[in-house]
């Protein structure tokens, strides 16, 4: 076990430059702008005709990769909300390294946004959740149906071996609900965590930490310190996670964490080293995590920590 703590017909919008309970986005999100990533690729987003009720987030010349392979990144929104770009600024700048990232429901704020659908009038506020685990796992099912499929444009552009879930806050939730897919190498939980007492009920989920027993692929929580009102659940995850490889960095920001900053902030970038390590054995990548030196260990806006890595 190693520790490091630090003190202190297709919709499409090209990049040119939440929870009620579980963190509120900023107000004037609408008027944020989409930011470009920090990856080799342009991003967008959009909404495929073949997937209708989700947004995906691409390279937006797929002949730029070349021979590379996209990866696939499906990430749960947070409080299970049906607004794909409730992270769009995270979520365009995994796309610009590469990935084909995927999180369910539209474009509901920002660049590109439309009306969001009304809560239905019959819907049981214990129960009711605008989106569910099964559609991340949908997501998937589609993205590796497109790679196979002749006149697709991802025919032959997807690697299946590279398939990450991740979701923010209840989004975090239902990645753990489907983390038992053999389809994934690995998992990122963001801002989340099972109840360390109790069921987990939310979002139409009713979990308890048996959950955890699931993950059979590395493990990244990425948590945003003690002011974050997922970090108890979260760090207690880690402790109790003892079968896979688990780490876990904390970043001083509170449970709303770096979504909204230019590219998704420095979590973001976290999240990007993690993938590039776990799906595409990046060596440099993977200097972030391991070793006494490690990037996440020197830096001093983080607090990480590491089992079995």
């Amino acid at each position: 076990m190693s520790t490091c703590k630090i003190a202190s017909g297709l919709a499409v919008v090209l990049v040119t430059i939440s929870a009620p309970s579980f963190g509120q986005p900023p107000e004037n999100r609408d008027g944020i702008p989409d930011t470009p990533g920090t990856g080799p690729f342009t991003p967008l987003k959009e909404i495929d005709p073949g997937l209708s009720d989700q947004v995906v987030y691409r390279p937006a010349d797929l002949a730029a990769l070349g021979t590379a392979k996209l990866g696939v990144y499906v990430f749960g929104n947070g409080g299970c909300s049906n607004d794909g770009a409730s992270a769009r600024l995270h979520l365009l700048n995994v796309a610009s390294h590469g990935y084909l990232a995927i999180a369910p429901g539209g474009i509901y704020n920002g660049p590109g946004k439309t009306e969001a659908p009304p809560r239905p009038a019959d819907a049981s506020i214990a129960s009711y959740a605008p989106t569910r685990p099964a559609q991340l796992k949908a997501a998937i099912d589609w993205a590796l149906a497109e790679n196979e499929r002749r006149g697709s444009r991802y025919y032959g552009r997807i690697d299946p071996a590279q398939i990450a879930i991740s979701g923010f806050s209840c989004g975090g939730i239902q990645a753990l609900t489907i983390a038992a897919d053999p389809r994934v190498k690995t998992v990122v939980i963001m801002n989340s965590g099972l109840f360390v007492e109790g069921e987990t009920r939310m979002g139409g989920m009713v979990e308890t930490k048996s959950r955890i027993k699931d993950l059979h692929t590395p493990t990244l929580y990425v948590l945003g310190g003690p002011t974050d009102i997922a970090y108890a659940n979260g760090m207690h995850d880690y402790e109790t996670i003892d079968h896979v490889p688990i780490a876990v960095a904390n970043i001083d920001k509170g449970h709303g964490g770096t979504y909204w900053e230019p590219n998704g902030g420095a979590a973001a970038e976290v999240v990007i080293d993690w993938l590039a390590w776990q799906l595409r054995g990046d060596a440099e990548a993977s200097r972030a995590f391991v070793g006494q030196n490690c990037g996440l260990c020197r830096d001093p806006q983080w607090e990480y920590r590491s089992k079995g890595l």
